[in-house]
């Protein structure tokens, strides 16, 4: 019983998550500024989860730009593609949603609040306009936000995080 209860991230650092919580801040307000001027929508829901990603934990593989930017991308253009070409109902909707994890999973590109994207548009269905205005503007005001916040101290790592130097086999 006790497992249920444990927490597994270590002791937390209290500054590192007053910056994560005002990069947050930063970020939906810069968004929403920006869609205001745009006259577009530049938030969706998956990306507040993405926010404690991004912002709170920067070291994990799946808070990368890559990641970050790629997954919302690919779940949006499957689930649109989907929500037009099939019939819509709970088979379609749990259908997409376990697609698009296979997908950004075999793709190396996961990010567990991509699959909330889908479900954004198999619940919702948006034009394919979509794709750029929530999802791709807003993440990418988030990412720049992130990239500028996580440059400031405390620095507990680098974001993104560097390449990986391979070194060749002998």
């Amino acid at each position: 019983m006790r497992s249920f209860f444990h927490r597994h991230q270590p002791t937390a650092c209290l500054p590192c998550w007053v910056k994560a919580g005002l990069g947050t801040v930063a970020a939906f307000l810069a968004a929403a500024m920006i869609g205001n001027v745009a006259d577009a929508i530049m938030i969706m829901a998956p990306l507040g989860a993405s926010a404690v990603l991004v912002f709170g934990i920067p070291e994990s593989p799946l808070s990368q730009p890559a990641h970050f930017i790629g997954g919302h991308l690919i779940a949006a253009v499957v689930a649109l593609s989907a929500d037009r070409l099939l019939p819509a109902g709970p088979w379609a909707l749990a259908g997409t949603v376990g697609f698009v994890i296979f997908l950004i999973g075999l793709l190396r590109l996961s990010h567990p609040p991509a699959g909330a994207t889908s479900l954004v548009v198999m619940t919702t269905h948006p034009s394919w306009s979509f794709v750029l205005t929530p999802v791709l503007s807003g993440a990418l005001t988030l990412l720049a936000v992130a990239i500028l916040v996580h440059r400031l101290p405390p620095r507990k790592s680098i974001y993104p995080l560097p390449v990986p130097v391979r070194v060749p086999e002998e």
